[in-house]
């Protein structure tokens, strides 16, 4: 899973990234940049029906 990196202003591979459901319902990813180690958070784009 791929995301950015605040820390490191870049888009960076999310290593130990594990999938989380936010208190509104929505799906998101959570994990630790690969090259840093600082948390990331990236919400998943929703399903149309």
């Amino acid at each position: 899973m791929e995301g950015y990196c605040v820390k490191c202003r870049a888009k960076v591979e999310m290593s130990d990234a594990e999938e989380v459901t936010m208190k509104n319902g929505k799906l998101a990813m959570k994990g630790k940049c690969s090259k840093c180690g600082t948390g990331m958070f990236k919400i998943m784009p929703s399903k149309k029906k």
